[in-house]
């Protein structure tokens, strides 16, 4: 392994410490290895399912960016160069670094077929189908989210393969959006995670349709542009509507 800069290594802590990222993905009990920004001062870098992303600050995407490419799997994503393995109805875990209290927000889970490699597919081709998600809960200014429930389970967040999915080569979306500044324009912040998957077993359900991530949202939508500090009874989830392709994991209020 080749050292890191001796500026990086003085500027990590504070980098890591702030925001998160996914550090690993538990598929049924067994470890997999996510993607962390400062893998790429690693020579060789390491082979992970995880997308490779320009985040070593533990940055975000802003609204002003979500028309991107951007979006789709983080800042300057590259595709993962392995695959978690999992097989239909596999309980899947997204383990985070970390994730600040005040960081309350919607968290989603997408999947697209990569119709072939996913170590080679042009993200910009990637078609997305919402199979999870989670928001408000209860109260208000700022009440509670589903962000706080990650926090609580070891800053992780847990899903399930959708149970009749058809074997195949899959990119798995996770992402969190942060409202503690989305009270004003362009204030959101989206952490946008990216794993590939390779999918076994006897299933029969092909994903159709779907939605590119650069069309998902827009920095006007209500879940986007949203007062976290404010009285409120309700919160629009923002991005393309849930299709049920699973049993979820969570119990939560609004279902």
């Amino acid at each position: 392994m080749a050292p890191l800069p001796s500026l990086l290594l003085l500027s990590l802590p504070s980098l890591i410490a702030a925001h998160g990222h996914v550090t690993g993905i538990v598929v049924d009990g067994t470890w997999n290895v996510g993607w962390s920004a400062e893998m790429r001062y690693q020579s060789p870098i390491p082979a992970t399912a995880g997308w490779q992303a320009d985040n070593l600050d533990n940055g975000f995407i802003s609204p002003d960016k979500f028309a991107t490419a951007d979006i789709i799997c983080h800042k300057s994503a590259k595709n993962g160069n392995a695959y978690v393995s999992a097989k239909p109805g596999s309980k899947v875990t997204f383990q985070w670094n970390t994730w600040p209290v005040s960081h309350k927000g919607p968290i989603f889970d997408y999947i697209a077929p990569c119709n072939g490699d996913c170590t080679t597919v042009d993200k910009t081709t990637l078609l997305f189908t919402k199979f999870d998600e989670g928001a408000w809960i209860s109260g208000s200014d700022p009440g509670t989210w589903v962000t706080d429930d990650l926090i609580k389970n070891n800053n992780s967040w847990t899903t399930t393969i959708p149970s009749n999915l058809a074997p195949g080569n899959y990119v798995i979306r996770h992402e969190i959006i942060a409202l503690h500044a989305a009270g004003q324009t362009n204030g959101a912040q989206a952490y946008p995670q990216c794993v590939n998957f390779k999918i076994e077993g006897s299933g029969t359900q092909q994903l159709s349709g779907g939605v590119k991530a650069t069309a998902f949202y827009k920095p006007s939508d209500p879940g986007i542009l949203f007062n976290l500090y404010s009285k409120f009874s309700s919160y629009t989830i923002p991005g393309p509507a849930l299709v049920k392709l699973a049993r979820r994991m969570h119990a939560r209020a609004f279902e």
